[in-house]
């Protein structure tokens, strides 16, 4: 397997101004940032996320398990995944296999498969 390492800030994009509700009504589609998935897993990691993210709006912890599970599943083990905001990380994972995207305004996700 071929690995690479992304490096990121959840809300380097985050603009000054207007409210917190303004913002996610105004960004309430999903916002691919980053990513080298094939176009298939891509709409569905990305379908995938906005479901959870929707499903459990008050825990992101809730939706985070919500994406792994079902990505296990779906495209085999082992996924790893991060809900929320103002985070930064760099992660090293399976090429092929990262999704980086924002939800609702700067809820960032962050899906990425490393076996």
């Amino acid at each position: 397997n071929e690995y690479k390492s992304y490096l990121s800030m959840a809300d380097e994009d985050k603009k000054d101004g207007g409210s917190k509700d303004d913002h996610r009504r105004l960004h309430s589609f999903p916002l691919i940032r980053h990513s080298d998935m094939a176009e298939e897993m891509k709409t569905e990691a990305m379908e995938l996320c906005v479901t959870a993210c929707e499903k459990f709006a008050s825990s992101n912890e809730a939706a985070s398990k919500m994406i792994k599970e079902n990505m296990d599943k779906k495209f085999g083990s082992c996924w790893h995944v991060v809900v929320g905001e103002g985070f930064g990380f760099e992660v090293t994972y399976e090429t092929k296999n990262l999704l980086y995207m924002f939800f609702g305004g700067n809820l960032a996700i962050a899906v990425w498969k490393c076996s």
